[in-house]
């Protein structure tokens, strides 16, 4: 009994597309404990917002002919809980509005209508690719890089746009770029483990993916790639080992060994919840280490 309601639960979370947006939330929170400046409320109700929208919208608009036939659970949870997931959508968007445009400074409208804009043109087919409309997505090698972008941009790039309009601070462009391009790095290697899972459906939706178009054993390898390269970052470009560098490097070394651990045979729960779950890992670990 206990353990049905406990998977019931955990499957609302992960399914619902809930846990993915509490994920961005931690992800924004990294930002502005790395920068040391204000959390903005606001931008973290819209990137939470944000986020199931987009997730949910997604999975709606990809509905496969034969939902409750499908391979994956959170396929089959979504279809069979249709009306809580259009209403979980719908809630959403109606809360982005109001956010966005009485609290968030034209700067931020600006940057995350551009974003939207991206987020949208990813799943919808406006494009015409040999005689086939598609969205972005569909375009080669495309869909990995796109997905990091829209991340780093709303959990980085916004913080820092709105911390300055709001609050007049200041951040150089050398460090914005700098932690946009390691956030982009993390949320590379963290979504090439589900493209390597989808890797027969991809084919079969011909979707050219990293590891469609490199491979299984050679996506792998980019990962850790991906990984190192964020750690050279970070240890490149601080001026002194201190306990911030270190919890980052902590969480790169788990999500290292997380997607290590990763196979085709692994269940969705330890791809939604302890892979996805490295996003909230990390702002975990820099808070507990500022007791120390």
């Amino acid at each position: 009994m206990i353990k049905k309601a406990f998977f019931s639960t955990l499957d609302f979370l992960l399914f619902s597309n809930l846990f993915i947006a509490f994920g961005a939330v931690a992800q924004g929170l990294v930002t502005y404990y790395l920068l040391k400046v204000p959390i903005d409320k606001y931008v973290l109700m819209f990137v939470f917002c944000s986020t199931l929208l987009v997730y949910n919208l997604s999975m709606l608009l990809a509905k496969p002919k034969e939902p409750q036939k499908s391979p994956f659970k959170r396929v089959r949870w979504i279809f069979s809980h249709l009306r809580l997931t259009i209403s979980i959508t719908l809630i959403a968007a109606l809360c982005i509005i109001p956010i966005g445009l009485w609290y968030l400074s034209f700067q931020s409208q600006l940057l995350m209508g551009f974003v939207g804009i991206l987020a949208l043109a990813y799943n919808f087919p406006f494009l015409k690719l040999d005689d086939k409309n598609i969205g972005l997505r569909n375009i080669p090698g495309i869909k990995l890089f796109l997905i990091a972008f829209v991340w780093s941009t709303s959990c980085v790039l916004l913080p820092i746009v709105q911390v300055e309009s709001t609050y007049g601070i200041a951040v150089s462009l050398s460090e914005t770029l700098l932690l946009v391009a390691k956030r982009f790095l993390f949320i590379c290697a963290i979504t090439i483990p589900f493209d390597i899972r989808d890797l027969y459906q991809d084919k079969l939706y011909e979707l050219k993916t990293i590891p469609v178009m490199l491979g299984e054993k050679k996506a792998w390898i980019f990962c850790q790639a991906l990984l190192g390269t964020c750690l050279i970052l970070l240890i490149l470009f601080t001026k002194s080992i201190n306990l911030d560098v270190i919890g980052l490097a902590l969480t790169l070394f788990l999500t290292g060994w997380l997607i290590f651990k990763s196979n085709l045979k692994r269940n969705e729960y330890y791809y939604f919840f302890f892979l996805d779950g490295t996003m909230i890992l990390q702002f975990l670990i820099l808070w507990l280490l500022r007791f120390f």
